[in-house]
């Protein structure tokens, strides 16, 4: 689970970028979630937009593919929504760590 510090964080990176997956009217599809899982794997941040035709709700669909997917929603804003998962492979993204875990470990030693 990412903390809202990251959160903020992914959500500045997120901002700049354009959305790789589409959902249109055929809503969430076996090649959705593949598309998904690939981006997730190769970017770990992923902008996905929902077309006219899509009767899902950006929240709902974000937080279904997150689950499926095991990523973190980060931001919904309009028809678009951001979801990140960390990669085996293709570490791109250091989220910014938790000054509370800083705080723990200083005063440990």
């Amino acid at each position: 689970m990412i903390t809202s510090k990251q959160r903020s964080f992914l959500r500045g990176l997120a901002h700049e970028l354009e959305p790789t997956v589409y959902i249109g009217k055929a809503g969430m599809t076996d090649n959705i979630v593949k598309e998904m899982n690939t981006g997730l794997e190769i970017r770990e941040l992923v902008k996905v937009k929902l077309q006219e035709g899509c009767e899902l709700t950006p929240r709902n669909a974000a937080n279904e593919l997150a689950e499926l997917l095991k990523a973190e929603y980060v931001q919904a804003i309009g028809r678009k929504f951001t979801l990140y998962r960390e990669s085996k492979d293709h570490k791109q993204i250091e989220l910014p760590r938790d000054s509370n875990v800083r705080n723990k470990d200083s005063k440990a030693k």
